[in-house]
């Protein structure tokens, strides 16, 4: 997500990136990454999901299991390994060695290190950018890795993460079922001081423990950027199009019955069936954001180089997935937080889906008009500009309008 945007080969290398021509895909996904991440996040910060109306929360609840839960961060950190391909093949094209681009990723990788850790601290700890640091420092080789090695990391690992991935879902299922659903809300303190004391302690911990689930996902990025695979999506409609058929179809099945679960449909008190569902749920969640971002690719082809409003402002989302990424953590401080307005006691899961949804709507306006102004997003700034060495045109102020790749 948060690595330097994917460019089209009509574009000479050694121009600025925001001076070349964007391809569509990658951005598209990004825009849209983010509603599922605010799907995902909002319900976190209430008391009682079942607060208003039950159809309407049991409805909002299955939504969210099916669309958003797990299948959000999939798609979030293929997209962050599809950026670190396209940045070190750009690196390379404009004349860098490897040498040159391993201090270049290093330093990004410290960077992320440092916006996620105040990212947990001064908003919510529910923070995927210092594991995208740790992730990329612990394991910088693997950018340039053979397509082999990145095959074999990615099936290694994707066990582990799934069993994690697996025990926090079986672990919040059991909880909810006994009429405690976990939620930041219960751990939220009185005043600001008290929240940013509270996140410190688990913050190493928490961080260095997630890298496992970013890995999977990431190498599958990094092969699918050294072919292109969203920048030209033409060029590989068929496979797209059978990602689309395999991934998407199997994802809904492999997701919906931990969706009903979780909507009260069905119960089960059996341990193993608990954890063979949740599995399930977790491994289509890896299908399904894969499949997602092959879906999008698709789009792109048949939006081809008119872009309507909707599609330029979603775009321009996109390139500032960071910026707005780090919105929604304020608007949820905002909302939520017994030291602001303190509404995690007035709203059960149907209302604060409504207001995630809503919050993505805010962001994609807020994004187009910084794209109108020629502004990047602030912290993609902060952070291309702590990363780069400086070069002249590094740091234009304004960027190009997208073409399909």
């Amino acid at each position: 997500m948060f690595p330097s945007p994917s460019v089209s080969p009509r574009a000479r290398a050694d121009e600025p990136t925001s001076l070349m021509v964007r391809s569509l895909a990658p951005d598209l996904a990004r825009g849209l990454m983010l509603l599922l991440i605010a799907v995902a996040h909002a319900p976190a910060f209430v008391n009682d999901w079942d607060l208003g109306p039950t159809a309407l929360n049991a409805a909002a609840t299955f939504v969210k299991s099916l669309v958003a839960d797990n299948q959000a961060r999939a798609m979030f950190v293929f997209l962050f390994g599809y950026g670190l391909g396209q940045l070190t093949q750009r690196q390379y094209a404009r004349g860098d060695d490897w040498p040159t681009i391993r201090k270049l990723l290093r330093r990004r990788s410290l960077w992320l290190l440092i916006i996620g850790f105040l990212h947990a601290v001064l908003l919510v700890p529910l923070d995927i950018i210092a594991v995208y640091g740790a992730t990329l420092l612990l394991l910088t080789p693997l950018v340039r890795a053979r397509d082999s090695v990145l095959c074999w990391t990615g099936a290694a690992t994707l066990v582990p993460a799934t069993l994690l991935l697996t025990w926090q879902g079986v672990t919040a299922q059991h909880n909810a079922h006994n009429g405690r659903a976990f939620t930041m809300a219960e751990y939220m303190t009185p005043n600001f001081g008290a929240h940013v004391l509270a996140a410190l302690p688990s913050w190493p911990i928490e961080t260095l423990l997630s890298t496992i689930i970013v890995v999977p996902g990431m190498v599958l990025g990094i092969w699918a950027a050294r072919r292109r695979i969203l920048d030209e999506p033409a060029r590989h409609a068929a496979p797209l199009r059978r990602a689309v058929g395999v991934l998407l179809v199997g994802s809904i099945v492999g997701r919906i019955p931990v969706a009903f679960l979780m909507a009260g449909v069905w119960s089960t008190s059996s341990a193993p069936v608990a954890w063979a569902v949740h599995a399930a749920h977790t491994l289509a969640g890896y299908a399904g954001g894969i499949g997602l971002a092959a879906a999008i690719g698709l789009a792109a082809i048949r939006l081809g180089h008119e872009h309507g409003a909707l599609t330029t402002a979603l775009a321009a989302l996109g390139q500032r997935s960071m910026t707005f990424y780090l919105f929604q953590s304020v608007v949820w401080v905002v909302l939520f937080y017994p030291f602001t307005l303190d509404l995690r006691d007035d709203m059960g899961a149907a209302a604060t889906i409504v207001i995630g949804v809503g919050t993505w709507v805010v962001s994609i306006l807020l994004a187009d008009w910084m794209r109108r102004l020629g502004h990047r997003g602030p912290a993609e700034t902060l952070l291309r500009r702590m990363s780069y060495r400086p070069r002249v045109g590094d740091y234009p102020d304004r960027t190009t309008e997208h073409r399909s790749g």
